[in-house]
């Protein structure tokens, strides 16, 4: 088994190459929806996140509207306050996900796909890291078409989440795999493909 870490910037694709490596086989959890569950209603963190951020971001169904959330955590300074929170929990779901996977497949290609890998200081629990890239004014246009928003505004979003991430090239340096998804969705999947044929090789000889 080998545990992957899979990261990059802000609308360069993660999720287009994290489906691309789960068709091929390789087993995904992706962050935001590990947050999306321990932000459910009577959950340690949407109780400690509700105390924290006030009740204004709690809907009249009682769901948290991460929108707000992230607007006040991002405009007003506080996202690492927020990671703070969220984080370690996020992060004991994704060892125990890993850890059930690898008893039951103990060849598995284990991929974690999250935005803030080396930025919470937790890429030390992948043996590998896959960064994704693509271009700036890519990034821009791709946010503005997955939230329906107009591009000035998209590009406005896309540098105050950026501000919050390490720099692409830094990520660059660090990673162990780069792929970029700044040209055709073909050239992406070959890239993902050579990049998983590695994986599995090493998944089964550490089995």
């Amino acid at each position: 088994m080998v545990r992957v870490g899979l990261t990059g910037g802000i609308a360069c694709g993660k999720t287009t190459v994290a489906k691309m490596l789960e068709g091929m086989g390789a087993r995904l959890v992706y962050a935001d929806t590990v947050a999306h569950q321990l932000y459910a209603p009577g959950a340690p963190v949407y109780v400690e996140v509700v105390k924290q951020f006030g009740p204004e971001i709690v809907q009249q169904n009682g769901q948290i509207d991460r929108a707000k959330l992230g607007a006040i955590a991002f405009g007003q300074g506080r996202i690492e306050e927020l990671n703070r929170i969220v984080h370690p929990a996020v992060v004991r779901s994704q060892e125990q996900w890993m850890n059930e996977i690898t008893a039951r497949e103990p060849q598995a290609v284990v991929i974690v796909e999250a935005a803030l890998i080396y930025e919470a200081g937790v890429a030390g629990r992948f043996s590998k890291v896959i960064v994704v890239t693509c271009q700036p004014d890519q990034k821009v246009t791709r946010y503005a078409q997955r939230t329906g928003i107009g591009e000035p505004a998209a590009l406005v979003e896309v540098e105050r989440r950026s501000r919050a991430q390490l720099p692409d090239a830094e990520k660059v340096r660090r990673g162990d795999y780069v792929i970029d998804n700044s040209s055709t969705l073909e050239r992406t999947r070959e890239q993902t493909a050579r990049i998983y044929s590695e994986l599995k090789v090493l998944a089964i000889s550490r089995q």
